[in-house]
């Protein structure tokens, strides 16, 4: 187990969860070491130190921070950890919406975060079990126990008191899921003023019944009353048979509670006549109700129908916002970035490249605004003339024009720097108008772009050529500010960083550079030879020729690194003064020379960017290169001596 990583068993009270099995304490021990987090598409793999203790993984920025607070936590109880498919050392935990890519320093350190993490997990399930058994052994016993509601407690309540609660709950009901339709609203009334005679009604039957009841029940005990009688002493009775004499010389009334009046008060037959009326009443209503709701069925269907139509629709937009958001969130993660693997689609790895591109304009656009405002703000010297080295120099010297052949230089790469030479003057002047395979895919006035379209392994390599004429500047102008790295940073935009590695001669330099990543791509750097010759002509009719060659080479002080894709270029930049004689005697002016541009760039993008990105990318950006960097010279060179 590495340094960085290890088991912290110090069986703290902070750092032991007890837990009491088949009657044994266990805990569960921290465990804690560096692991690589993707952060953003920005900087990428960044280490960190992740503690996983108490079924929580936090992480921090070093573990000398650690006293300051986490920086992020997920719990791991509903949390998925997935290893990743072709990459050894990665492991994924997502919690919802959530999710952190991880890497461990190899696979074996991985598989003990893995299993450090599923012990947790099942400890910690195997917990909440046993505490969600001990929860239901307290649970109260049924309430059917207890004997309310039972049916023996259901049988206490009197007939009336249960007729009233089943009316009046159905009536409440009733009103209460019908209000909208106004005939239904109705019938229910009427079903309230039936329900009310109904009961007054059932009441007084139940009176009648009752008084019934009670004179039987009294009768019956008053003739065994006189029965036991007879045969000890007969009883002094009236011939009307109303009284009964005892033998305390009281009289007792024979049906006291069924008078002759308060029989008579009761019309029977009225009130089961009335009863049965209110109870076919009832049904009627009832008939009417149900042909109100079967007419009614069709138009409720039909709404129910619409609703659940909404609802299935509701929730499909639900489900693809929640994958949108999903996608957004997990967007920018490291399975969506470039790499043979990539989950991002060609269309959307280049629309998201046009957008990163499009922003890097905008702030280039704003940059130069305000460099401009400067500029204008600040005085501007005049006068000075370049020194033949490629320096630049001011002087209040008279000015003299300077024509003179830059020496061969001799260093270890002398040989490949004149084979790149002779190659490009052999081979990139030649005329493309004949040649089919060239493609002309830009044209804007003077300048024209050319390709050829060229794979290897899926690798996109297309040469491409482009021809252009500016006024106004010279052939070693345009080579001197395109080698000379004190101006690099004026007019190149892609540019991150740069140095120089080694000066292998006045005109000679090896230079490292990385360029700015435009997501989803991946980061590219390169190392490169950088010369700039002067190439006499043969004829004295021809133009000279100026020529900066850079091209890919090894150096021990630049390795490639796991950061960045290693490009490999061959470009040439390869200028020709064209002189218009002056008018009379006048000496010759910015506006008498013309340079003509023969720009070549063959490049090894490496990685595995889709071609149709890269060449898109080509298309869209070098001829914004061609005029940036003219327009730059142009700008340098107005009103200064003119560089032969």
């Amino acid at each position: 187990m590495s340094d960085n990583q290890s088991w912290n068993s110090s069986g703290s009270e902070e750092d032991l969860e007890p837990r009491e099995d088949y009657g044994h304490p266990v805990g569960i021990a921290e465990f804690s070491g560096v692991l690589s987090k993707w952060t953003n598409y920005i900087h990428g793999w960044q280490d960190r130190w992740v503690v996983l203790k108490n079924n929580t993984l936090s992480y921090y920025k070093s573990q000398d921070e650690t006293e300051y607070g986490c920086r992020g936590s997920l719990c791991l109880s509903k949390a998925i950890i997935t290893p990743h498919e072709f990459d050894e050392c990665r492991l994924d935990i997502s919690v919802n919406d959530s999710i952190w890519y991880l890497r461990a320093q190899d696979p074996e350190h991985r598989n003990q975060w893995i299993d450090s993490i599923e012990l947790h997990r099942s400890i910690r399930k195997e917990k909440t079990e046993k505490g969600g058994v001990q929860a239901a052994v307290i649970i109260p016993p049924p309430l059917a126990d207890s004997g309310y509601g039972s049916e023996s407690s259901l049988r206490r309540h009197g007939s009336m008191l249960s007729l009233t609660s089943a009316t009046s709950g159905f009536s409440a009901t009733s009103t209460s899921s019908f209000k909208k339709g106004h005939s239904l609203r109705e019938k229910l009334a009427e079903m309230e003023t039936f329900r009310d005679i109904l009961c007054r009604q059932v009441d007084t039957l139940q009176k009648y019944f009752d008084s019934c009841a009670d004179a039987v029940s009294k009768d019956e005990l008053q003739r065994d009353k006189i029965m036991e009688d007879d045969e000890d002493d007969f009883p002094n009775t009236r011939t009307d048979g109303e009284f009964l004499h005892n033998n305390n010389g009281s009289k007792e009334k024979l049906f006291h509670s069924l008078s002759p009046k308060e029989m008579n008060g009761i019309d029977f037959k009225g009130e089961a006549i009335t009863f049965k009326a209110t109870t076919a009443g009832i049904l009627a209503t009832l008939s009417h109700c149900i042909d109100l709701m079967v007419k009614r069925e069709d138009s409720w269907q039909k709404r129910l129908d619409k609703e659940m139509e909404k609802r299935r629709r509701t929730e499909e937009s639900y489900k693809s916002a929640l994958n949108e958001l999903k996608k957004k969130s997990h967007f920018g993660g490291p399975d969506y970035e470039e790499g043979p693997n990539s989950l991002i689609n060609e269309d959307e790895f280049f629309d998201a490249v046009e957008a990163a591109l499009d922003r890097q304009d905008k702030i280039e656009e704003q940059c130069q605004t305000e460099k401009t405002r400067i500029h204008r703000s600040s005085p501007v010297s005049h006068g000075g003339i370049y020194s033949s080295s490629g320096t630049h120099r001011f002087s209040d010297k008279p000015y003299r024009k300077v024509v003179r052949a830059s020496p061969v230089d001799v260093h270890r790469f002398s040989s490949e720097v004149e084979e790149m030479v002779q190659n490009h003057m052999t081979y990139s002047l030649q005329d493309v108008g004949g040649d089919a395979n060239w493609q002309l895919v830009v044209e804007e006035g003077e300048m024209k772009v050319y390709r050829r379209e060229v794979e290897e392994n899926g690798i996109v390599l297309d040469p491409l050529k482009a021809t252009h004429s500016v006024k106004g500047v010279t052939g070693h102008e345009v080579c001197h500010y395109f080698w000379d790295t004190a101006y690099r940073n004026d007019w190149e935009t892609t540019i991150e960083n740069f140095n120089i590695v080694e000066t292998l001669s006045d005109n000679a330099v090896i230079v490292y550079q990385t360029h700015k990543r435009v997501w989803p791509a991946s980061q590219r750097d390169v190392l490169y030879l950088s010369a700039m010759r002067k190439m006499v002509a043969n004829n004295e009719n021809d133009p000279d020729t100026w020529l900066v060659c850079n091209f890919s080479v090894d150096h021990n002080d630049a390795q490639p690194t796991s950061r960045c894709v290693r490009a490999k270029i061959n470009i040439a930049m390869i200028c020709q003064t064209l002189v218009s004689p002056p008018e009379g005697d006048k000496e010759i002016s910015r506006n008498n020379i013309m340079c003509k541009i023969t720009y070549v760039a063959n490049v090894n993008p490496g990685g595995w960017a889709p071609a149709s990105v890269l060449r898109a990318v080509a298309k869209r950006e070098y001829p914004k290169f061609l005029k940036r960097f003219t327009s730059y010279v142009q700008d340098k060179t107005a009103g200064k001596p003119i560089l032969f």
